[in-house]
């Protein structure tokens, strides 16, 4: 029955996320949002108070495409190539599904929020995949042991959320794919 719901949960999460993109975060409304999911209105508001508590969902929509990109990543690549992978692929999926204003307002209700923080629980696949692969990356050698697993994880967290608020506040008048290609191995050179 738990993976039923979660299945639910998830339907209604990507389904708001794409109409917040086609239509507008203004535009979509619940019952858009229902019937886009094939769900119910009780299935709804099981799981949200509203569609403003979708805005701190998108991190369950991040978390999916790290599930994703578990699965196609190339064994054989090194660690630190593997952390630029996962960046590549989440910021292109972002740069192309997810609105500028958006992914403002998310960050936004992330500051004000008094309650929980999704972007920075450290139980989401998210951090739980980083740790993987930095904790390979320092026993096979690819990766420095300066500083400690949690550490280089929440400098990389660090270096994603710092791109995509400059990318925000610019309105996204350059490519955020292309600049964290750029300066991600920059910001990590001292980890490698």
């Amino acid at each position: 029955m738990a993976k039923k719901n979660s299945n639910i949960k998830k339907k209604i999460v990507s389904s708001a996320w794409r109409l917040f993109y086609e239509q507008g975060y203004d535009d979509t409304t619940i019952d858009d949002i229902i019937e886009e999911s094939h769900t119910s209105r009780g299935s709804f508001y099981h799981y949200f108070e509203g569609k403003d508590a979708l805005l701190s969902s998108l991190s369950y929509l991040f978390d999916d495409k790290y599930e994703e990109l578990k699965e196609i990543m190339p064994p054989d690549m090194s660690c630190f190539d593997k952390l630029m992978f996962l960046n590549q692929e989440l910021f292109d999926m972002i740069e192309n599904n997810i609105s500028i204003d958006l992914l403002a307002k998310l960050y936004s209700s992330q500051l004000t929020t008094a309650g929980e923080k999704h972007l920075l629980d450290r139980d989401r696949v998210y951090y739980k995949l980083l740790r993987k692969i930095v904790t390979e990356g320092q026993q096979n050698g690819e990766i420095s042991k300066e500083e400690t697993i949690n550490e280089i994880v929440k400098e990389y967290a660090l270096c994603e959320r710092a791109l995509l608020y400059d990318w925000c506040l610019c309105n996204g008048e350059y490519s955020l794919k292309n600049y964290a290609k750029q300066m991600m191995p920059r910001f990590l050179a001292h980890i490698r």
